[in-house]
């Protein structure tokens, strides 16, 4: 898995903490706030569906 540090905002304006991403799965994981559990995503849906977020 590569680690990274990076947010953005899904389709409905809430921020998420992108931590990794996963080439052998294509998967995008990311955590959102109060959820205590990591998110993953198809990186062509992740794509569609959230734009990064300028820090």
């Amino acid at each position: 898995m590569q680690e990274l540090n990076r947010r953005y905002r899904d389709w409905r304006g809430t921020e998420v903490h992108v931590t990794g991403y996963d080439p052998e799965k294509r998967q995008v994981i990311f955590r959102r706030a109060g959820y205590p559990h990591d998110c993953m995503q198809p990186v062509e849906r992740f794509r569609e569906k959230f734009k990064r977020v300028d820090t």
